[in-house]
């Protein structure tokens, strides 16, 4: 079987207003000379052209889907929620909620978005698919039920780990977000739920800026059901595969997922413009290496990634073709051009030691 991958053109179409980097234009902030959200079709659109031109993407089943159908949103979506969204789309766009502009025909590119990481998610549990990957645009990880939240117009992963759940494919799901930033939507649609691990790998206080702490485990039946992985801004490679493989997939192996979904957002970059990370392309491909792993050896090696952030034009494209290059388990590359400039620029010892103590501390209240 080989490597799913899940895209529309349509999804690059998605549009939002005029923000220099998350503020809205207007009074003493000047318009910046693109214009627009960071959240651009570019880094996603210049990962496909990457893929494209070094052969990789002969290799992966490449393919798009359906759009999340009222059923599947529903279940994490008021009614009412989708209602006003749809209006305010078909009215020429606006934004609701908070840092979430977007155009006419907003409602069916999510709605599409949403539709590529559910297909990505039941091809890999009905075997279509060993793993997958879901270019999602716009991203999911920050949108409540009620309220879209941060570039997050629909919550991609949550609306499909949802269906699955309704449809008797899975009956334990752990979601694994790398992206900088805390997956707070997520976290809050399944903060009481028993039979969905979420944890979520950020830059403290990044954003959102009152949500992501450690001590948040879970609710009712969700008790220790959540786990949140604050890291300081300038975390480095050592520091992240730290985090995620002594803390992270100790605990998704403890819960004993049929599937593991990653919200794989790529603003741990060092070049990130909404970020204070120093994380390389090998950040990330050492992190799918020892996810993937983990997937092959406790739920048979089922591993879908939904795409979230990233606004490096420049080097998302070569984070994310590592990713995929450790799915397919391909011999193609293409190496990442600012890899020495990174490898010299990574944190020192001193720093690496802060950040290896704080993970001992958190792994150590884990009893992990």
């Amino acid at each position: 079987m080989t490597t799913g991958f899940f895209w529309d053109e349509r999804c690059f179409w998605h549009s939002g207003g005029n923000y220099a980097l998350t503020t809205p234009v207007g009074g003493l902030v000047q318009p910046m000379a693109a214009g627009g959200l960071p959240e651009s079709p570019e880094t996603k659109r210049r990962l496909k052209n990457l893929l494209e031109v070094t052969g990789l993407w002969e290799v992966l089943d490449t393919r798009s889907a359906a759009p999340a159908c009222p059923e599947d949103l529903l279940r994490v979506h008021p009614q009412t929620f989708l209602e006003r969204f749809k209006a305010v789309s078909d009215a020429g766009g606006g934004e609701l909620g908070l840092r979430t502009p977007f155009g006419p025909g907003g409602y069916e590119i999510a709605t599409l978005s949403a539709g590529l990481a559910r297909a990505a998610l039941f091809s890999v549990l009905d075997g279509q698919n060993l793993n997958a990957y879901a270019l999602s645009r716009p991203p999911g990880h920050h949108c409540l039920p009620d309220w879209q939240n941060g570039f997050c117009l629909l919550a991609n992963i949550a609306i499909s780990v949802e269906a699955a759940l309704a449809a008797g494919k899975a009956d334990r799901v752990a979601v694994l977000d790398w992206d900088v930033h805390h997956g707070n939507g997520t976290e809050a649609i399944f903060y009481d739920r028993a039979e969905v691990l979420t944890v979520s790998i950020h830059q403290e206080r990044n954003y959102p800026l009152d949500t992501g702490d450690f001590s948040q485990r879970g609710d009712g039946p969700g008790k220790g059901a959540n786990l949140n992985i604050p890291l300081p801004p300038g975390t480095g490679h050592k520091g992240w595969c730290a985090a995620v493989e002594r803390l992270a997939l100790p605990a998704i192996r403890a819960f004993e997922p049929d599937v593991i979904v990653v919200a794989c957002g790529f603003d741990a970059s060092a070049f990130d413009p909404l970020s204070r990370m120093m994380a390389s392309a090998e950040t990330f491909r050492r992190m799918t290496r020892s996810t993937k792993a983990l997937a092959e050896d406790i739920c048979g090696g089922r591993l879908v990634l939904v795409h979230e952030g990233g606004y490096s034009e420049v080097h998302v494209p070569f984070c994310g073709h590592a990713v995929l290059e450790e799915l397919s388990e391909s011999v193609i590359r293409a190496p990442d051009p600012f890899a020495d400039t990174l490898t010299k620029r990574q944190p020192g010892p001193r720093f690496d030691a802060f950040v290896d103590g704080l993970v001992g501390e958190m792994a150590e209240a884990l009893g992990l």
